[in-house]
């Protein structure tokens, strides 16, 4: 465990600082690579056990409910896939983690008012550098004005450079009053 909840001068903040502006940002656990951490996320993310993103879900919100600054999230939204790699891996491996954080902190779960609009490859062996080089956003924002002026807790499954995130937190940004906050399973070592 990170315990980065708990530290607001933490590794997730800091790998994110002059890109995003974060109210609180948090992770589960480390990852390495070989490890048991890398075992559960190709187990959540390939092989169908969605169960992984509940349980890791409910642990994390049993955590952030005892955090005062965690106490006023409004709105949970985890980071999307594209439509059609959603079609071919039947779910989002990010949802049920969401879903039991947004249950844990009294919150909204909303996974249709931000979208992924490009079908990108997966960024796991793409360099900082490939990540980083996005000409525009792979991400919209649809029905902006029911997030108007609420705290949003941002989910994702892991953060190695932060470039999917930046992405999603740019464009959740441009609403208006928004507060924002992230949280995920696991960050790289």
């Amino acid at each position: 465990m990170t315990s980065f909840h708990d530290d607001k001068d933490n590794k997730v903040h800091k790998s994110l600082y002059g890109r995003v502006k974060l109210e609180n940002a948090t992770a589960l656990l480390h990852f390495s690579k070989k490890g048991i951490v890398q075992q559960l996320l190709h187990n959540l993310k390939y092989k169908g056990h969605e169960e992984v993103g509940q349980i890791l879900g409910e642990w994390l919100g049993e955590e952030l409910k005892l955090v005062p600054s965690y106490a006023d999230i409004d709105v949970v939204i985890p980071v999307p896939l594209h439509r059609l790699k959603l079609k071919s891996r039947g779910y989002n491996q990010v949802d049920k983690f969401a879903k039991a954080l947004s249950s844990a902190l009294n919150a909204e779960f909303n996974n249709s008012t931000l979208l992924k609009t490009t079908n990108t490859k997966t960024q796991v062996f793409k360099d900082r550098l490939k990540r980083n080089t996005l000409e525009q956003s792979n991400f919209e924002i649809t029905n902006a004005s029911i997030l108007a002026n609420k705290h949003i807790l941002l989910v994702d499954d892991i953060i190695t450079t932060g470039a999917t995130v930046e992405d999603c937190a740019n464009q959740l940004l441009e609403i208006e009053g928004i507060t924002l906050s992230l949280a995920t399973i696991a960050i790289t070592d």
